[in-house]
């Protein structure tokens, strides 16, 4: 394995080589930083020297650089695996902004609009195209990308090719498919939570050559972890709010409760606003840029909140509840503290959320009969005969569906995730689409035509000032927008466009928010539908094993919670933090609760009248030197009091 060392580019080193000075000066052209952070060098010199390349990097590392930048350096267009279809738009978005030619292609595009994209891939010098795994076995995609030139391909949540992994995705396992058909080619392997086991299985299944893994520690020496056990978690978290000032997150498990605990915040003064998966995308950006901007302090959402932040001054995230394993808690924890400065991630834990953390593993795995007859459901929901169905691609609604045939949610969108991983159908996330058109005719052709009327010329006028490259790609509109810049009505803005289309002069998507349930085999009759058990048995038995993981994390009381959470991802050299709640509580344990809060209430009333030095504390107080000590150092390291040019002060963003 790799160190991660600084590179001696010295007079007396080695000389940088042409494509490393490339890339320091592609890093300041495009993202304006004058040097790369931690690790993000190594692992650019090592994809950049060909050699296939696995990046362990925590969330907020700055994962995308590594690949953005050698793949602008080199000759050629970056593939980039990823099931983020969210992060696809966003990256892509971004990268546009920067002067820099990227598409994306994954569920739920038409088959016209995934043509033009990778057709402008082959002939339109595009350098990244942004692919969901499961796009990658498609015939289309398999003969565009022989007439494409790949520099490099990039998989991002490389987790997901183990099956040892907490979000194993089986379309990864294409990848090695897409390496034998483009030789030559190095891969980058991009995760933030892995295990020993995962990240040797990564470099199996991507067929690497040789193991290359670069790892930054996963310690957060500025990050207290903190399990508060409580029968009364909405109190507890506005004491938490109360006492730690600055921006906060805090993970509910469903929709409903984030807004009522967003209503429970608000009435009590806290600003606050909730976010999960079924907002709208222009609630979701409004919502998240308020919290980005300060205006709101308190972002209360569900796991879907998270990807692509990166908000360096969170104060804290809490957890009310549990998520079903170390690695999405270690990734949610992660969002506090990215300045480096102080900052909790706190667990609010009753006796019951054992329990309910247990049921999650009946949710996930349902008994395969249970499977099976969503299967055939699925079959009468969409009339589907037998033998018939290969690559048909339909709308979902997982509600309506539940009604008709009397399902509850949880289980039934478990079943449907399972008969994905089994390779039966394909069911995607809930993806909100935004209405995107192209022209498909020239430009010249455009301006001869007439009796298109005025409004459809002020509109058309509209969208050629308003957006670039309509004529190469589909691109994303927003009809509220037109219509404030036209003055024409949003009913007069869509009907235009489906005339426009319909006289095949653009080809207009209206905007669309659904899952998608796609075919990728025939219909087969029950009695042949096999839930084998790499896919039911062995990943039930690694759920189960996360599970206790999390459950043993929260109700531990003798080990540092940091050591923990490190051991797991495999750092066995550790200390402890010393200033998680294990941490603090041994620190204390020396003195009874009444000794030590006697002690503390001396300390903050003789530094009400002035800041004092340590010395001068235990002059006045007549105290044991360590026990003073140890209150002195608990208080300190909550943040009660702070340290100043020597001497100790109350915290002013404490109440003690």
């Amino acid at each position: 394995m790799n160190t991660p060392s600084k590179k001696d580019i010295t007079p007396n080193g080695p000389s940088p080589s042409p494509l490393e000075r490339d890339g320091v000066r592609l890093l300041k052209q495009y993202w304006g930083y004058d040097s790369f952070r931690d690790l993000q060098e190594e692992i650019i010199n090592s994809i950049l020297a060909g050699k296939d390349t696995l990046g362990l990097m925590p969330t907020g590392g700055g994962k995308s650089i590594t690949f953005q930048v050698p793949a602008l350096a080199k000759e050629g267009l970056c593939l980039v695996v990823t099931p983020l279809i969210a992060l696809m738009k966003d990256q892509v978005q971004n990268l546009r902004k920067r002067g820099i030619k990227a598409v994306a292609v994954y569920s739920g595009m038409s088959r016209q609009e995934i043509i033009i994209a990778l057709e402008n891939c082959i002939f339109g010098d595009y350098k990244f195209l942004y692919i969901s795994p499961e796009r990658l076995a498609t015939e289309i995609f398999r003969i565009k990308l022989r007439s494409m030139k790949v520099n490099m391909i990039a998989v991002d949540e490389s987790h997901c090719i183990s099956q040892w992994g907490y979000d194993f995705r089986p379309a990864y396992l294409k990848i090695s498919e897409i390496r034998e058909l483009l030789p030559g080619v190095p891969v980058l392997a991009l995760t933030a939570t892995a295990t020993p086991e995962v990240v040797k299985d990564i470099q199996q299944k991507l067929l690497f050559k040789k193991e290359n893994v670069f790892r930054m520690s996963f310690e957060r020496k500025n990050l207290a972890y903190i399990v508060r056990p409580t029968d009364n978690k909405n109190g507890e978290l506005l004491h938490i709010l109360n006492q730690v000032a600055g921006s906060a997150v805090v993970y509910v498990r469903n929709r409903r409760k984030t807004k009522e605990i967003t209503e429970l915040l608000v009435n009590e003064g806290i600003t606050a606003d909730f976010y999960h998966a079924g907002l709208n995308n222009d609630l979701k950006d409004l919502r998240q840029k308020r919290w980005q901007n300060n205006e709101c302090r308190v972002m209360v959402a569900t796991n879907a909140f998270g990807m692509g932040i990166d908000k360096p001054d969170v104060r804290v995230v809490i957890h009310i509840d549990l998520p079903d394993s170390i690695e999405a808690y270690f990734q949610e924890a992660g969002r506090a503290g990215r300045d480096g400065q102080k900052a909790y991630a706190v667990i609010l834990y009753s006796k019951s959320d054992k329990l309910t953390l247990s049921k999650r593993i009946a949710d996930t795995f349902p008994e395969k009969d249970y499977i099976k007859g969503i299967y055939e459901n699925l079959n009468y929901y969409y009339q589907m005969a037998m033998g018939d169905g290969q690559d048909c691609v339909y709308d979902f609604n997982l509600e309506e569906f539940c009604r008709r045939f009397k399902y509850f949610p949880v289980p039934a969108d478990s079943a449907l995730k399972l008969l994905t991983q089994a390779g039966y159908i394909e069911y995607t996330e809930e993806q909100d689409n935004a209405s995107r058109l192209i022209f498909i005719i020239h430009r010249e052709e455009l301006y001869k035509l007439k009796e298109m009327g005025a409004e459809a010329d002020t509109l058309i006028q509209c969208i050629l000032r308003s957006y670039t490259g309509v004529f190469t790609d589909y691109t994303y509109i927003n009809e509220e927008s037109l219509s404030l810049r036209t003055g024409l009505t949003r009913p007069q803005i869509y009907e235009l466009l489906k005339m426009l289309s319909k006289r095949r002069i653009i080809d207009y998507i209206p905007h669309k928010k659904t899952p998608f349930i796609i075919y990728t085999r025939e219909r087969i009759d029950l009695k042949y539908l096999h839930i084998g058990k790499s896919v039911y048995e062995e990943r039930k038995e690694r759920y189960e094993k996360r599970i206790h993981a999390m459950i043993a994390y929260t109700t531990s009381e003798n080990k540092c919670r940091s050591r923990m959470l490190l051991h797991y991802f495999g750092e066995k050299e550790t200390e402890d933090c010393g200033q998680c709640d294990v941490c603090i509580d041994q620190k204390k344990q020396s003195l009874s609760a009444d000794d030590f809060n006697r002690i503390k209430d001396q300390i903050i009333d003789l530094l009400k009248d002035a800041a004092l030095t340590p010395v001068e504390i235990a002059g006045m107080i007549q105290i044991e030197h360590n026990q003073l000590t140890k209150v002195i150092r608990y208080l300190l390291d909550e943040e009660i009091l702070n340290m100043q040019d020597g001497k100790i002060i109350i915290s002013k963003h404490k109440n003690s």
